[in-house]
């Protein structure tokens, strides 16, 4: 059996979901609808915010889901599961609703980016399958969006696929990276998929290829004479590489009228040789020659190489953007909110002896506010259909400081979640990859403090209560026995 040709993703779970299900269904709850919340406790990096990605391949998902004869087969032979309960997998297909935080929003911890509503069996088996696409492309868009303001306004291209946990790591990487501002890939599959731009040149092996580096050269350029960057490193940069570069700049591209693009470094101190080689290229008259960067680059080297006076105009970064290398795990987490009861939805919380596991209970609504001239002020959690008049002065609990008395004076607010999936349909307008990229860039010029988006101790963002909702988890908490 080859995978790539039979696998159906709606088996992307935990066998705890399956277990749960079978348990549900036997127990007579499987039209119980519950709500469950997707959030995270902590921004990667010590960082001021994250980045919401793979909501797109999240819709697809549930539209797609179902159970094939194969699926089922392989699940009796599991040899626990109800005989009635299999043949009620046959015919299903997620009837819930589903709501979220549009793709590309700048989230905070504690705040609940997707929520789902639905039947209980339903909400259970699409746990894994959520949290695996916001995990991954949340954590890698975050990560770019990092490299990218590191870069300065210098290009920045997606050079991981090689150094991916997979295949689909390295496509779906590419495409929260784009997402993240990364301005092209090397990944070809990426690129065809999402028509994110693609960018290459030449590898080592090509140089080595040849009998000398002038001859390497003088073949790209003139098979590409329109791009030619020319990777310098492969011997002796400042000896051989930019000579040979300069050489082929003026004895093969200049002749047909066309000037060298590029050239790129992979090794070795990039500052000193960014430096020196832009000093032998400006002396040949190279002066539009691009130099590009590469070799285990993250925004904590980008920000020293430009301190140092770099002379580099673009950066390839690999393993440590499509991997997160400092930190490689989200915690995206999938947590029950509430239960439906007597024809409403009473209120579920987890209590815990970390006080920082302790879920914001019920079904919720959530705000941004902002101040007069646009800026974020913070997040406000409400009840759902409670009424959030901000015309005036509105009161509201700061859950670090209930004791504090404060209002918002002067404000907004604007509801982050929005219905993308109803009774197992798509509702949401679907956005393309620019759209979704360019809201995350005018979000964070326009509306998000720069002190938020500092690498080193960052402004925390507020995620604030309205009185009535921090009331109502104070009460079931008091409850707990």
């Amino acid at each position: 059996m080859r995978q790539e040709d039979t696998r159906n993703l709606s088996m992307m779970m935990d066998f705890y979901e399956m277990t749960m299900s079978n348990g549900y269904f036997l127990d007579a709850d499987k039209d119980t609808r519950v709500a469950f919340d997707v959030f995270y406790r902590k921004n990667p990096d010590d960082g001021g915010f994250a980045v919401f990605a793979g909501l797109e391949q999240i819709v697809e998902y549930i539209e797609n889901l179902h159970f094939s004869q194969e699926d089922i087969a392989y699940f009796q032979e599991q040899g626990i599961f109800a005989p009635e309960f299999l043949e009620y997998l046959r015919e299903f297909r997620f009837t819930g609703d589903i709501y979220a935080f549009r793709e590309g929003t700048i989230m905070y911890p504690e705040e609940p980016v997707i929520t789902v509503v639905a039947p209980l069996i339903d909400a259970q088996l699409i746990e894994t399958g959520i949290l695996a696409q916001i995990n991954h492309q949340s954590l890698v868009a975050t990560k770019a969006r990092r490299v990218v303001k590191a870069a300065r306004g210098r290009s920045v291209s997606d050079f991981g696929a090689r150094r991916a946990h997979n295949m689909d790591a390295a496509v779906y990487g590419a495409r929260a990276a784009f997402i993240g501002g990364v301005a092209s890939t090397a990944t070809v599959l990426a690129g065809q998929m999402f028509q994110i731009p693609v960018s290459g040149t030449m590898a080592h092996s090509w140089v080595m290829f040849y009998q000398d580096e002038y001859t390497a050269f003088a073949k790209y350029a003139q098979i590409y004479p329109d791009a030619t960057v020319l990777l310098v490193d492969t011997y002796d940069v400042l000896r051989s590489g930019i000579p040979n570069a300069i050489r082929v700049a003026k004895e093969i591209l200049e002749p047909m009228g066309k000037r060298l693009k590029g050239i790129r470094l992979d090794s070795g101190d990039l500052a000193y040789l960014s430096k020196k080689a832009r000093k032998m290229l400006d002396e040949a008259g190279c002066t539009d020659c691009s130099i590009i960067v590469s070799n285990s680059l993250d925004e904590f080297t980008i920000t020293s190489l430009i301190h140092q006076g770099a002379c580099i105009d673009g950066f390839g970064v690999g393993e440590r953007l499509i991997t997160a290398r400092s930190e490689p795990v989200f915690g995206a987490v999938y947590k029950i909110a509430a239960v439906e009861e007597n024809g409403g939805f009473q209120p579920r919380i987890k209590v815990s002896e970390n006080v920082e596991k302790i879920t914001n209970p019920g079904i919720k609504e959530i705000y941004r506010i902002f101040d007069r001239e646009g800026k974020v002020v913070a997040d406000l959690i409400a009840c759902k259909g409670e009424e959030v008049d901000l015309s005036g002065r509105f009161r509201y609990i700061d859950p670090q400081e209930p004791w504090r008395v404060r209002y918002f004076e002067g404000c907004h607010g604007v509801k982050l979640q929005e219905k993308v999936i109803g009774q197992g349909k798509r509702t949401g307008r679907s956005y393309s990859l620019q759209e979704i990229r360019d809201y995350v860039a005018k979000q964070l010029t326009d509306e998000v403090w720069e002190e938020e988006q500092r690498f080193e101790n960052p402004h925390k963002h507020y995620l604030d209560m309205t009185p009535a909702y921090y009331e109502m988890k104070m009460e079931l908490l008091q409850a707990v026995k």
